[in-house]
């Protein structure tokens, strides 16, 4: 609004440099792209994300079988901090159990599995997700979770996008206001010496 105030007040007015004006159009300019540019990176960017995030999850699903493991026997291996997907921090996800599963090929497979909780004991079941080999592999992102991220993710552009409108439209001012200091710099040069005698400029 101020933009437009200031491209209606120095239209007209005697006193308007160039300099003026130009700051007027920059910060009118400015306007626009944060009214408009900003929620416009903001929803690209994001909806960008998210179908990205989207095809990585169909892929983990293709990839990925969920089946039932059973505890075999719990294991001497000391607790040790794994990284869940979807968690922004580590967590402790139990004592590692020896556990046996059917591999998507029908087999066999027994392996060292870090159970969800502490407390399953030999013959137990608990859910494993596994890749096209049968290893153990960490369980499909989460849509929801999917979400979350491409809306930060579009949040996080659109701030980025707005403090660039910014940074540029203070940039932009900084050089005129040089300008301005150089050109009042140069008109007293040469007025300056002159400066209160009679008659001078005569």
């Amino acid at each position: 609004m101020r933009a437009v105030v200031g491209l209606r007040r120095w239209r007209d007015n005697p006193l308007r440099r160039t300099t003026d004006l130009v700051e007027a159009w920059v910060a009118l300019v400015a306007l626009v792209l944060t009214l408009l540019g900003v929620p416009a990176v903001g929803w690209v960017s994001g909806a960008l994300a998210d179908e990205a995030l989207r095809r990585t999850i169909r892929a983990q699903q293709e990839d990925r079988q969920r089946t039932e493991a059973v505890v075999v026997r719990r294991s001497t291996s000391p607790t040790r901090m794994a990284q869940d997907p979807e968690a922004s921090s580590e967590r402790d996800v139990g004592r590692p159990v020896v556990a046996g599963w059917t591999a998507p090929d029908g087999g066999r497979r027994t392996g060292l599995v870090r159970s969800a909780s502490p407390q399953l004991r030999a013959g137990d079941t608990f859910t494993v997700w596994t890749d096209r080999s049968g290893r153990i592999a960490p369980r499909p992102t989460d849509p929801a979770t999917a979400r979350t991220h491409a809306v930060l993710a579009g949040l996080g552009l659109a701030a980025v996008f707005g403090a660039l409108v910014e940074a540029g439209r203070r940039l932009v001012v900084w050089r005129l206001h040089r300008l301005r200091y150089a050109r009042l710099d140069l008109a007293w040069a040469q007025v300056g010496p002159d400066w209160g005698r009679t008659g001078a400029g005569s």
